[in-house]
């Protein structure tokens, strides 16, 4: 039933707009690439292309079928339950392959035979370069004092240096005390990460500081960076893409993107104008404050991170979102934590006042059969427990059991904060909420959290097929998230109550409200 209905409307799309649905592909492909180069392409060897390749499959079935045989008839639904699984199975197994195939070169020879002997390493003839010479052992193990953390094993790899031991003090001040001491002997050649072991053992890795050389000149460096000419540019650019969809949802018909000089024509008329900017102010606002959350955290924490860029598009919302990128490592799990949590919280405090005064100017329209989660002329509150009791909130004895909603172009704005604030604090990976649970818990209990929180939105697509998509693309996301310099040292209790009421915030926007509350709220 729900790959009918999911087949129904990919038929409308390709019916109404074959250009919105090829570029819709377009910008899917690019962004598939983007995702997997970002997250896979450096832990496996398999290559990018055919990664990408597997994972678009399923999309191009589609515009295949739609480019040899219309519309009508539609695609079987098994051509997209089988192509989805079977191309689910064959990137598992072909990432597995790249992960595992055999290695032969010398120094990949060198890194296992190192990795197996014993303290004393025996110098072999490798072309790469240590990280730290053989002759410079005293001078590491002299950083590592017995009373604080005892070494009993080093490992030498091309890019690290990995040191085992018995942790025997508090994480913490184990690890600033040791990084003292490696700057002391060796000054800013390295990074110090501590992390713990799939087996419950804390360990040091140090790793060249590539952004030494870089720090040279900070000032300088940061202003590239941050690149505001570009902030500005995308900024604008998603301003007039998002206005044009606000028009576009006032039933105003647009020329084609292509026609330029018919574009600017319509929107030198102030009314048309005026239409579609209280849906993109209100969306660009929740999107812009929610990354500035992100950037002003890093910058306390003294993290280099660009600007937020937003991202425009032409169709759909009138944007992809917006994002910022960190260049330098995180210190902690506090900080993982702070800058993390930092964007969902707040895009979603931007988002409520909007969401509350667009409800109360939204008007009341009878239950229908074309009302749904994803129907703004006809949205049926009950989908998600939290709107449904801020609609309640707005709306008080209007809103009753057989109401929906045609909400006002600023509630959909508001509605899609709510979407941004879910998607983002799911527990997987790289996500927000991935971040979170990984400061929380740990990496190892994290990735558990991870593959829990995907197969329950699986479960739950079933039942809400809104959902299937979002659950696909998980799917693919890797559990495993970066570490802090310190991965070992837990959060206070303060963050962890916070981290927790994230979680409740994901639920009540995710889960239906229940009948009995319902009826309780008499809607």
């Amino acid at each position: 039933m729900v790959l009918k209905l999911l087949v129904g409307r990919f038929v409308k799309i390709t019916e109404d707009n074959m250009l919105f649905w090829f570029l819709f592909i377009l910008l899917l492909g690019l962004a598939t690439y983007l995702m997997v180069q970002r997250s896979v392409a450096h832990i496996t060897r398999t290559p990018v292309w055919l990664l990408w390749l597997v994972l678009m499959t399923p999309a191009f079935l589609l515009s295949g079928w739609t480019l040899i045989y219309g519309a009508k008839p539609p695609p079987p639904p098994g051509l997209i339950l089988w192509s989805v699984f079977v191309c689910t199975v064959l990137y598992w197994m072909l990432f597995q392959w790249g992960r595992q195939a055999p290695r032969d070169t010398q120094t990949d020879e060198a890194q296992t035979q190192a990795s197996e002997s014993p303290p004393t390493i025996q110098p072999t003839p490798e072309p790469m370069v240590r990280p730290i010479e053989l002759t410079e052992e005293t001078q590491l193990r002299n950083c590592f004092p017995w009373s604080v953390y005892y070494v009993q094993n080093i490992e030498y790899r091309p890019q690290s240096v990995i040191c085992r031991g018995q942790l025997r003090t508090k994480a913490s001040n184990a690890y600033q005390q040791i990084k003292a001491n490696i700057e002391a002997q060796f000054g800013d050649r390295f990074l110090l990460i501590f992390q713990e072991g799939f087996n419950g053992k804390p360990f040091f890795v140090l790793v060249p500081n590539t952004q030494a050389a870089k720090q040279t000149n900070p000032g300088r460096n940061q202003e590239r960076l941050t690149r505001p000419g570009l902030a500005l540019v995308l900024l604008a650019a998603t301003l007039l893409t998002t206005t044009l969809v606000g028009v576009e949802n006032t039933g105003v018909t647009l020329p084609p993107i292509w026609d330029i000089g018919s574009l600017f024509k319509l929107l030198s008329n102030r009314d048309v104008l005026f239409k579609g900017l209280p849906y993109a102010l209100g969306l660009m606002t929740i999107l812009g404050i929610h990354e500035l959350g992100h950037y002003l955290t890093a910058k306390f924490y003294k993290i280099r991170s660009t600007l937020p860029y937003f991202i425009p598009v032409p169709f759909f919302l009138g944007t992809f979102g917006a994002f910022i990128q960190m260049r330098s490592p995180i210190p902690n799990r506090k900080a993982l934590f702070d800058i993390s949590i930092a964007g969902p919280i707040a895009g979603f405090v931007a988002t409520l006042p909007l969401l509350i005064w667009g409800l109360a100017h939204s008007d009341v329209v009878s239950l229908t059969e074309k009302t749904g989660l994803l129907n703004p002329d006809a949205l049926n509150p009950k989908y998600s427990i939290l709107l449904a009791l801020l609609s309640k909130l707005a709306l008080g004895s209007q809103l009753t059991a057989k109401s929906a909603l045609d909400l006002h172009p600023v509630a959909v704005a508001g509605f899609l904060g709510l979407i941004v604030t879910a998607l983002n604090l799911m527990p997987v990976g790289q996500l927000d909420g991935g971040h979170i649970v990984h400061a929380m818990f740990g990496q190892r209990i994290a990735i558990v959290i991870g593959q829990i929180a995907r197969v329950l939105l699986l479960l739950l697509s079933l039942v809400r097929e809104e959902f299937l998509v979002w659950a696909i693309i998980l799917l693919f996301m890797p559990l495993i998230d970066e570490p802090a310099l310190n991965d070992v040292t837990e959060l206070d209790n303060q963050r962890d109550v916070w981290g927790l009421l994230a979680m409740a915030l994901l639920i009540v926007i995710i889960l239906p409200l229940p009948q009995a509350i319902a009826n309780f709220l008499q809607i």
